[in-house]
């Protein structure tokens, strides 16, 4: 009985191959894993200390914002009430919870002017209202109704 070693296509037992062999990889990978689970509920430190107590009072957060809105028509609303350019600082002056260091909430139409938007706030500065916030509206989705 003679053998042959010379390399032949017919033999695919012994030929190399040229895998990778991940096996080992992801054992490691499973064990680093179950110490990290096993490790990471005892690294939380649960030493009694005591705190000193703060007299400083929290901040109220504002009950109730006050949002003027810029209309694609250039007229402008509080909230949802509908007022007229000329009688705007008049009704926030009357308004029980608005007072003039607090921030009125600005927001306009895309389709209004620049010069538009920059002229009430130019009217609220005139008026006294001085801390004004821009917000940006969300595209609203197709279909629904805008605010």
């Amino acid at each position: 009985m003679a053998v042959s070693l010379a390399d032949n296509d017919d033999d695919d037992d012994f030929s190399e191959t040229h895998d990778i062999n991940v096996t080992p990889f992801i054992d490691v990978i499973l064990v680093l894993l179950i110490i990290f689970m096993v490790a990471a509920p005892l690294s939380t430190v649960d030493l009694p200390i005591d705190l000193p107590t703060s007299s400083a009072t929290p901040q109220k957060k504002p009950d109730k914002p006050t949002y003027l809105s810029i209309k694609p028509d250039l007229t402008l609303a509080i909230g949802e009430n509908p007022v007229h350019r000329a009688e705007l600082i008049g009704t926030l002056d009357g308004m029980s919870d608005m007072a003039k260091d607090k921030y009125v909430f600005l927001r306009a139409d895309r389709s209004v002017p620049y010069g538009e938007l920059m002229g009430v706030m130019e009217l609220l500065r005139s008026g006294g209202y001085t801390r004004v916030k821009l917000v940006a509206l969300e595209a609203p989705a197709a279909g629904a109704a805008q605010p």
